[in-house]
Parts: C-alpha cells; sequence; structure tokens
C-alpha cells in the first residue's frame, strides 16, 4: 500500500494509490478501539489529467487485524458498487452495522490506475463502555499476571523453548545482590548481527517498582513466538527484519523487593537498586562536555559531535552502579538504532533532551531565555515520540490530564522531558551522545503496579503502539561503507548535512542513519580514505533508503603504503629488518624535513618546464607563441614519486642550513 500526496504533480497525487508490483491490494483503516462502522463514501482521483476510480470493492472487518471477516451475503462476498467516474461521491451503507476496530476495502476492479478517496462512516464506542473490565477478552495463549524474578525467568525459557529458532537468552551482566539481568533476542537469526539488519531495544525495570513495562515486554515475547510460528505476514516481517533485544527488568533486585508488596507497596519500594541508585539517572554527564565544547566553537572540527568519550574518571567512580556499568557495556556491544525504555507514574511519551546546564554548585539552571537546549535531531524524535503517543489507545486523551496535576503533553501525549523534569545523566542522553542508538522513555500509566486483573487492558492499550514503534527503525537510510576492493569499513563516520550529530559503521561496516522523509546531502569518511558525498533521498513509503559508499584510498594514504611514515616523521631501519620511529626528530625538524622536499620538488618542476620548453623565433610579424611539453615518462611521473626518489637527501653535505628558514612556510603539501 501507498499513502497519497497533495501534490498532483506525485504520481500518486491526490489520492491513495496502490503499488503497482503489489499483488494484493486493500486500503485498512485502524479506528483504536471498537466502533460501529455503518457505511463507506468513495471517490476516485482528484486529478486533471488522470481518471482513476475503484469500481468495485469488498469490505472486511477484524478486531485484532489477524482475523478478518468478509461482508457476507449468505452465498458470497457482497461485491460493493463504486464510482463510474473520478468526481462523484459515491456512498454505500451497511444493511446493519458492524462493530470491529479495523476496517478494510478490498478493491477488485478499477479505472486506470488503482487509486481512490475514501470516507468511512460509523461511532466509536463509549470508553467506559467498552473497556469495562468484564469485557475485556484476553488472547488465550497471553498469561496476563505479575511475575515475580524466578517466574520472569521461566516465562522466558518457555519461550525460547517453544521458538528456538527465532529466539536466544543472554545476560547483560549481574546486580549488586548477584542476579542476572536476562535479555531475549527475537530475530530470523538471533545469535549473531546480520549485515543490514538493524538492531533494536526494548527495556524495562529501571525502577523495580514500574510492574507494567515489565509485563508489557513478557507479553511481547509470547506474542511475536505465537504469531511467527501462525504465519501472521506482520510479525514475520518484525522478527525477519529487525534483531529485537527484550529486556524486562534492568533492575532486578528493585524488581524483587516491589514484588514482595506487589500492588500495595508504597511509590518508591524497589524503585532504586540494592545500593540506593537511580540506575536512569545514573549515567556518565555527558551533555556538558558536548555543550561547552560548541560553546567555544570546538564542534566538529575539534569536538566530535557524537561518540563523546566517557570521561577518564569512570572506572574508579564509585558512583556509578554496578547495573549501569552493565548496561553501557551491552549498549557499545550491539549496533543499536532505535530504543525504548518503559517506565511508570505518568502518561506519556519523554523525548531528549532531558537534562539542563548545570551551574558552579552542580545545579541545573534554565538556558538563556528559558530554552533548554534543542537536540540536533529534535524533529526525529518528536516523530518518533508521537508514533507511539498517537497509537496508544488513551496516551493522547488530553481530558485525562496529568497523573499529578496539569498537562504537561498538551494534548499531544509526548513531551521534552527538558521542558519537563530535567535531570543529568540519563540513560537517554547517554545513548545518544555516546552511542548510535535514538533513545526515548515511555511512560505507562499514574498506576506503577496495577493490579493484575487490569493487565490485559494495558496490552490492549500497548500492543499496537510497541509494534508501530518497532517498525520505525526502518525509517531514514542504511547501507554499507566499504573500500573499492568491496572489504566492509568499520567505524566510519556518516554525517548527513544540516544535522549537527553523525553516526558511526558497525564492525560489519554497516549503518544506520533514521531521519524523516526529505533530501538530504550524506557524507561518508573513514580515516585513510577520501570521503564521498551522495544525496540521499528519504521517501514516504516503508523501508529505509539504501544508500551505499565505496571510498578510495588517499592520496596520502597511498604515499604512507609505497613508503611507510609515521607522523610525517622518517623510518630507519632496525637490527630486525623493521621500521621504527626516529623519535630523536624535534618538531622543528620535522617540519624543515617537509618544506625542503617541497623546495626540491618546486625546483625541479621548474628546471623540467626550463628544458623542454621551445621558443619559436622573434619576427616581426604578429605569430601565435606556443609552448610546447614533450610527453615523456619523466613529466608524467607522479609529484609524490619524485618526492620518495630524494627521501633522506639533504640539500647540504651538513644536512640542513639557516637558509631554509627563509622559505615561505605558508606553502602546505595539500597545497600541490
Amino acid at each position: 500500500m501507498q499513502c497519497g500526496s497533495d501534490d498532483e504533480d506525485d504520481m500518486r497525487g491526490g489520492a491513495w494509490c496502490a503499488n503497482s508490483e503489489d499483488r494484493i491490494h486493500w486500503f485498512e483503516i485502524d479506528a483504536r478501539r471498537e466502533t460501529e462502522f455503518t457505511g463507506v463514501i468513495t471517490q476516485g482521483r482528484d486529478s486533471l489529467n488522470e481518471g482513476d476510480f475503484v469500481i468495485s470493492y469488498f469490505l472486511a472487518f477484524s478486531n485484532d487485524s489477524r482475523e478478518w471477516t468478509t461482508i457476507h451475503d449468505g452465498y458470497a462476498d457482497w461485491l460493493f458498487f463504486g464510482n463510474s467516474d473520478k468526481d462523484t461521491p459515491v456512498m454505500n451503507q451497511l444493511a446493519e452495522p458492524v462493530l470491529a476496530r479495523y476496517i478494510r476495502i478490498i478493491p477488485q476492479s478499477w479505472n486506470g490506475s488503482l487509486c481512490m478517496r475514501l470516507e468511512v462512516l460509523g461511532c466509536p464506542l463509549p470508553v467506559d463502555v467498552q473497556y469495562r473490565q468484564n469485557e475485556v477478552t484476553p488472547v488465550d495463549y497471553l498469561e496476563f499476571k505479575h511475575h515475580s524474578y524466578s517466574e520472569m525467568v521461566a516465562l522466558m525459557k518457555s519461550v525460547n523453548e517453544e521458538c528456538p529458532n527465532i529466539t536466544s537468552i543472554y545476560s547483560l551482566g549481574r546486580s549488586s545482590k548477584g542476579l542476572e539481568i536476562m535479555a531475549m533476542v527475537i530475530s530470523g537469526n538471533p545469535t549473531e548481527h546480520e549485515i543490514g539488519e538493524p538492531e533494536f531495544r526494548f527495556t524495562a525495570g529501571l525502577h523495580g517498582n514500574e510492574a507494567v513495562g515489565r509485563e508489557m515486554l513478557l507479553l511481547l515475547m509470547q506474542y511475536l513466538c505465537k504469531e511467527y510460528k501462525d504465519r501472521n505476514p506482520r510479525a514475520q516481517q518484525l522478527v525477519e527484519g529487525i534483531r529485537i533485544h527484550l529486556v524486562p527488568s534492568l533492575n532486578p533486585d528493585g524488581h524483587e523487593e516491589a514484588f514482595k508488596g506487589s500492588e500495595l507497596s508504597n511509590w518508591t519500594t524497589g524503585h532504586y537498586t540494592e545500593n540506593g541508585f537511580d540506575i536512569f539517572q545514573n549515567f556518565p554527564d555527558l551533555n556538558s562536555i558536548l555543550w561547552d565544547a560548541e560553546d567555544k566553537g570546538m564542534v566538529p572540527k575539534l569536538t566530535p559531535n557524537h561518540h563523546v568519550a566517557i570521561p577518564e574518571n569512570f572506572e574508579a567512580n564509585s558512583s556509578i552502579a554496578v547495573e549501569t556499568r552493565a548496561i553501557i557495556s551491552w549498549m557499545k556491544s550491539h549496533p543499536f538504532v532505535l530504543g525504548a525504555n518503559f517506565q511508570g507514574g505518568e502518561t506519556i511519551v519523554a523525548y531528549p533532551y532531558d537534562s539542563l546546564r548545570l551551574n558552579n554548585a552542580g545545579y541545573q539552571y534554565a538556558e538563556p531565555e528559558d530554552e533548554p537546549r534543542v537536540i540536533a535531531d529534535e524533529s526525529l524524535f518528536r516523530w518518533l515520540a508521537v508514533s507511539y503517543a498517537s497509537t496508544h489507545l488513551t496516551m493522547t486523551h488530553n481530558y485525562h490530564g496529568s497523573c499529578h496535576g496539569g498537562n504537561s503533553a498538551g494534548g499531544q501525549g509526548i513531551v521534552n522531558r527538558a521542558k519537563w523534569k530535567p535531570i543529568t545523566g540519563s540513560m537517554n542522553d547517554f545513548s545518544y551522545l555516546h552511542t548510535n542508538c535514538f533513545e526515548l522513555s515511555i511512560f505507562l500509566g499514574c498506576d506503577k503496579f496495577p493490579h493484575q486483573s487490569e493487565l490485559a487492558y494495558e496490552w490492549e492499550k500497548n500492543r499496537e503502539a510497541m509494534l508501530i514503534f518497532m517498525e520505525q527503525v526502518h525509517r531514514g537510510i542504511r547501507g554499507i561503507v566499504k573500500d573499492q576492493q568491496g572489504n566492509p569499513i568499520a567505524n566510519a563516520t556518516v554525517s548527513v548535512e544540516g544535522i549537527n550529530h553523525d553516526v558511526t559503521t558497525a564492525p560489519t561496516g554497516d549503518y544506520w542513519r533514521m531521519l524523516n522523509p526529505g533530501e538530504y546531502r550524506v557524507t561518508a569518511r573513514a580515516e585513510g580514505f577520501s570521503p564521498v558525498t551522495k544525496l540521499c533521498v528519504v521517501g514516504y513509503q516503508s523501508g529505509a533508503t539504501a544508500c551505499t559508499f565505496n571510498l578510495a584510498k588517499s592520496n596520502w594514504d597511498r604515499i604512507k603504503q609505497v613508503r611507510p611514515f609515521v607522523n610525517g616523521n622518517r623510518h630507519v631501519v632496525d637490527s630486525n629488518n623493521g621500521y621504527s620511529q626516529n623519535s630523536r626528530l624535534s618538531a622543528e625538524r620535522q617540519r624543515r624535513l617537509r618544506i625542503a622536499r617541497l623546495r626540491r620538488l618546486r625546483q625541479q618542476r621548474l628546471m623540467r618546464l626550463r628544458s623542454t620548453t621551445t621558443l619559436p623565433p622573434t619576427t616581426t610579424t604578429t605569430t601565435t607563441t606556443t609552448t610546447t611539453i614533450p610527453t615523456t615518462p619523466e613529466t608524467t611521473t607522479s609529484w609524490y614519486d619524485s618526492w620518495l626518489i630524494m627521501e633522506g637527501q639533504s640539500s647540504t653535505p651538513g644536512g640542513f642550513t639557516d637558509s631554509i628558514l627563509d622559505y615561505n612556510y605558508e606553502y602546505k603539501i595539500d597545497d600541490y
């Protein structure tokens, strides 16, 4: 399926149009809750030049987007007759209203291209009618209950045993009390990273008393396993196209403490680790490092705008929890592209930056004009936040307000954390500044530990939102950075013009750069290679745009391969027939070496030109002056070949003379 466009010059302008290469076409609408559908109004494509409209179609309905029922007349599927021209609206009313959440219009015949405009008629059921507890119908294979730590591990193992070909269990490390921080990978090849496949993560339980996120991830494991086995196309696309990591309890010690009191626990029981740390805001503060460098104009020339280094005192810092260290190691071990952590106590999606500037006393203070520092990818983060909040069944219902009064989300269900409740050293800011992963926080509700009878409803509210959010990992560009021999280049930098935040390639040379639709000038750089810039276009269709780079060795790198150099110094042969750096050369002596070589090179060039220039005879008549430079092997020799031939020779028998100091130092190697 392809979405329409308002641009009439667009091939899909003025209507929804199906992909011509698809064999099966339908237009699906998710009403987001049970609705009484009563009819459909269709119209052709709004175009001056095209006569595209749908002549007939079927209607199908579903409550779970998996099982569909087509309207039937008792003998066959009911064929609805649509348009006979592109301009006249045609309404088909249903004999009886159909109660469902999803509706599909399945075109059967059409004029021209398969394009249509439509309007669906119906009335959503009131929330209090739809979601009374006794009306929630649990899926029979899902286990709606709160799990202790041991029960959680047992469930993860049972899912792995049921779907061993697409799941794998591993540990991030141990908690303060020695409990394993368990994770599950769900993918077509779960045990290793596949080139070109993005890696995604959902985490929960940073605060052990926030139980909803933990149970949502345990339910998601069961759901993906079962739906994949049942050949649900959407589940198959998710599992085979993404390497999904699910960590239901990042703070197992706090989880156990909160579980003892269950939903009767107070607001903070199990919130912190055994040693009293709040994991979410226990990460190194990289914001201040980057922002100070930005204020001094050092970014990105002197200080990179990505993969900001962790302070040197990190290893000896006793204020970093063992759980935090395990998470950081995990973050750096996988090329994650997108992630979200589930929390509780509010119903909202928060996106970075999470932090404000710190003053000299260590307290956060407002930026100039009371505006927090805007993250380089703010528009993308806002989209990611909206993709979850708008799909969640109740997150954008602004009449609920905040759990603590007011409406911090402004009715959209999303908020910038720095404007809402700023914190320093957050997991989200660290992820963005130290890795390639874009991370958000999703707050699932006011009740951190609801009664387990409410978990079925929580699942219904979050299921589609979780699936939609995972699918966003394919938004933007992807590719591989290779050399001219086809070998992948690890740790190459991929930058987008106009966005002051770069990403790097994985050890396998592949990369993903999340972007909103648009045209971008993208540059790939790697040490020893010449940079390459391409125009990469991100469209509205699903799937990331392929944008692969092939880098050639730079001239300077070729020189070093012909005659090895280290930092511009000469090498001398040692007794082992290997090269060792002549460390005794001073910086000034090295500089003079380079200048002397350039001077000899320039003089040699002038001598060649004079010896090979043929001047015409002087006459009183007007003649045309020509200069002939014979094409000989000598004149076509690369400039660095002659440099290397003379390498090691001095301009005078005694080495360098003071006359070299009169040379114009403004010449650089790159000038030649």
